[in-house]
């Protein structure tokens, strides 16, 4: 499911949005330009402008204005992507080549470099200066998380609460800004603003958590990689974290994981050992409980299109019917 078109939300505008990312990386160099495409041609659901231009619905509506939210914080968010690539040493994203397995580790730096250059350079048209702290901090948020992780891979011993820091930072921090930015770029009411924030973070949250079950749970044509790939990288996420609380699990999944990191790229074992135990349904049950969260901030909203749409997607993003 690309860019949520279940709902047909938004369509001619996330038209014109698509348009512009793929003209804003182009035209300073060939490589560069031909790197980056090959990444925003791969697709995606594109939450983040979605995000943002349902944001500002909530104002005084402007594409023009929004556009200068919505595509950056995408490349900011691709821009990250091609970076996690080259440290996970990945080479399938959403089913089709990593830029690093394509082209190597430094072309692909320097294009995560390049877009992120490219984002900023978009958002220095917006004037109004609250925007750009808000996104300033939290591209620096988004690093520390990457740090922690790189620092916790194959750590059997961090906690829940560190993890969803990490992911906090990672992933649920962006698209709560999207919601966030969309509104006050669009002068939206400030408390509006702050619940489009609080809901972005919930649905964020809940987000990740859904894409760390599916990775242990999905099927490589759903989720566009082999089943178990976060945990051949080190990457220790909630339903393993919960499995490995589990003494009749610990031990024995200690052990897989101990075989992996050692170079062991088979994980099938480590994925069984998890699904027999509750890790799996206690990681939905804490998505399901930010979903919640996500609609409760929903409930202080303006009645109105957006508000309902806004609950689809919730519902729509972690896989849960409604």
């Amino acid at each position: 499911m690309k860019r949520l078109q279940m709902f047909g939300l938004l369509n001619k505008d996330m038209d014109h949005i698509e348009k512009e990312l793929y003209r804003s990386v182009q035209g300073d160099d060939d490589l560069l330009s031909e790197t980056s495409l090959h990444l925003l041609r791969a697709g995606g659901k594109r939450l983040r402008p979605v995000f943002v231009l349902m944001g500002g619905k909530f104002g005084n509506y402007d594409l023009e204005k929004l556009k200068r939210i919505a595509v950056p914080l995408e490349l900011i968010h691709s821009a990250s992507l091609v970076h996690d690539d080259v440290i996970d040493d990945a080479d399938l994203r959403r089913g089709e080549p990593t830029v690093k397995s394509k082209w190597g580790d430094k072309i692909a730096m320097y294009t995560g470099d390049y877009i992120y250059a490219k984002a900023l350079i978009m958002t220095s048209e917006l004037k109004n200066p609250r925007i750009h702290q808000i996104l300033s901090k939290a591209m620096v948020e988004m690093s520390i998380g990457e740090m922690e992780q790189i620092r916790d891979f194959f750590n059997s011993e961090q906690s829940i609460r560190h993890y969803l820091r990490r992911i906090r930072r990672k992933t649920a921090l962006l698209i709560a800004i999207s919601c966030q930015l969309g509104a006050l770029a669009a002068d939206a009411n400030p408390e509006d603003a702050r619940l489009l924030y609080n809901y972005g973070y919930n649905v964020g949250m809940a987000f990740q958590i859904r894409d760390d079950l599916l990775d242990l749970s999905g099927t490589e044509k759903q989720i566009g990689k082999p089943p178990g790939s976060d945990m051949r990288q080190g990457n220790i996420t909630l339903p393993v974290i919960y499995s490995l609380e589990d003494d009749r699990l610990r031990d024995r999944l200690l052990e897989e994981l101990d075989l992996i990191r050692g170079g062991r790229m088979e994980v099938g074992r480590a994925i069984d050992l998890i699904l027999s135990g509750d890790g799996i349904i206690r990681a939905e049950e804490l998505a399901s409980r930010y979903i919640s969260k996500a609609l409760t901030a929903l409930d202080g909203l303006p009645n109105n299109k957006t508000k309902r749409n806004l609950r689809d997607i919730a519902f729509f993003v972690t896989g849960r019917a409604y």
